[in-house]
């Protein structure tokens, strides 16, 4: 009999399996899609798909039977963070057997890269790379943005196994918005509306001429946040169009979820009331208008080039997707110092996007001005409110948390990276891109670089640092604290 206070193992084991034959099905899916493209790559799609879905069966069939099915918060952790390993693991097989990235750390890092929708490439020739891994690649992105576990989520049942802890530790964010009382309803209507999304921007991008490879690609990589695009210059090439179809859904992509289902029944001003979503437009609004002022100004492009190519780099840092139409780096220093700026930011809470989020900075903003009025009032009890509701202290501290170890993490990793060789600039822009999922960083990881002359060791530790990244830091590094392990 299970003591409540011992690990799970085999329902751990038992999820493992299943989250890892769904990644040999998605492998078989990309391969029977990519036939049309490829030949050689397609048989690494075959083989690696039959591959991961037989390991996912085999330990399926070694923990069948009888078997204590409670998921506890030490099991939600513990699932979650290995979820992302592992499938990163044999989600470098395609790459592996067909020989494209023959170095494993490579294939280990571009994959990664994939799941937790960070976009950073250690591909120097993108358009050189087989159509089938490509995408591969992008189809990563895409099942990592909404997250394979809140995909397993809507699935476990058929398990007869509750998925609540995992849900809580894989959903991004402070708060854990239900859009219905049974979780299994609320992780089938997110994916749902992430369905609906995708099929509406890949008929945009198809109508502004992308053919349907390119268009998914592009599709995947937007709503995920990811940003690996099927180009060796990203967006740059083309059109006005579609670069504007790109901005509109990286912006609903990192808006909350929850916010999109009140929008499509008809609850438009419950959004608009959202105080972190006018935070969240008002910050890309001015972050915009400041960049094209400035260029128009400095005469540096045209106006309406000026106009799209700021409000695209800001969207695309803002909500951590790392699309590029533009290379920052070139221009007046101010500018690229405020979309550095801007990598700190992150998407909605309940997004696809990376970062710390905008709830975060709103509520630590709100918290710090409310300070000043308890040290004129001290005896006055005064909340701290977020779209007219008062946030618990404890939330408040929390936020104020993951805040230090943030940057603390992100001051060791420029040390870290720093003593690899790196100069101080690429050392804090590859730190910056992979904890916040960025992907495009400032240095030799820019906009117009990549992440191929990182040293091994550096690579491992962003890996890590993507991880982190992606799981909003307490999910990982509380498997490294000694309590988590007692009895």
């Amino acid at each position: 009999m299970l003591n409540r206070s011992d690990i799970n193992i085999k329902i751990i084991i038992k999820i493992m399996g299943f989250l890892v034959l769904l990644e040999g099905f998605f492998m078989l899916a990309g391969y029977l899609f990519s036939l049309l493209y490829c030949r050689e790559s397609c048989n690494a799609l075959l083989i690696s798909g039959f591959i991961t879905a037989s390991a996912g069966a085999i330990l399926l069939f070694v923990t069948r039977g009888n078997i204590n099915k409670h998921i506890g918060k030490r099991e939600g952790y513990i699932i979650v963070s290995l979820t992302w390993v592992i499938v990163s693991l044999f989600g470098t097989l395609p790459f592996l057997i067909s020989g494209a990235i023959p170095e494993f750390t490579d294939a280990f890092f571009e994959t990664m890269s994939g799941f937790t929708t960070t976009g950073a490439s250690i591909l120097t020739d993108i358009e050189s790379f087989p159509k089938g891994l490509l995408f591969w690649r992008s189809m990563t992105h895409w099942v990592g943005g909404m997250g394979i576990i809140v995909l397993s989520v809507a699935i476990l049942p058929v398990l007869g196994i509750g998925g609540m802890q995992l849900y809580a530790a894989e959903m991004p964010g402070p708060t854990k918005d239900k859009l219905h009382p049974r979780i299994t309803q609320t992780a089938k209507r997110l994916w749902g509306i992430y369905l609906i999304l995708t099929i509406a921007e890949t008929i945009l991008l198809v109508s502004g001429g992308m053919n349907l490879f390119d268009a998914l690609c592009h599709t995947f990589g937007t709503l995920a946040t990811g940003g690996f695009s099927t180009q060796n210059n990203s967006i740059t090439g083309y059109s006005p169009f579609i670069q504007y179809v790109i901005i509109v859904f990286m912006i609903l992509a990192g808006t909350s979820f929850t916010l999109h289902y009140f929008a499509l029944h008809g609850q438009l001003k419950k959004v608009w009331r959202n105080e972190e979503f006018r935070c969240f437009i008002y910050l890309i609004f001015f972050s915009g208008l400041i960049i094209t002022l400035s260029l128009i100004i400095l005469s540096v492009e045209p106006i309406e080039k000026a106009i799209r190519d700021s409000l695209f780099q800001v969207v695309s840092i803002i909500t951590t997707t790392g699309y590029i139409t533009a290379n920052y780096m070139l221009w007046p220093g101010v500018l690229w110092f405020i979309i550095f700026m801007l990598m700190f930011v992150g998407g909605m809470a309940g997004s696809t996007g990376g970062g710390i989020k905008v709830v975060r900075q709103l509520l630590l903003f709100k918290n710090s001005t409310l300070e000043l009025k308890r040290l004129i009032h001290p005896q006055a009890i005064i909340p701290v409110r977020l779209s007219g509701k008062a946030v618990s202290g404890d939330i408040i501290y929390k936020i104020m948390a993951f805040f230090l170890i943030y940057m603390i993490i992100f001051v060791f990793g420029t040390l870290f990276m720093s003593i690899l060789g790196l100069d101080f600039e690429s050392a804090i822009g590859s730190t910056v891109a992979t904890l916040g999922n960025i992907g495009p960083g400032i240095g030799m990881v820019g906009p117009d670089d990549n992440y191929a002359e990182i040293p091994i060791i550096g690579k491992w530790f962003l890996s890590f640092l993507m991880l982190l990244g992606r799981l909003e830091l307490f999910t990982v590094l509380i498997l490294f604290s000694k309590a988590f392990w007692k009895k």
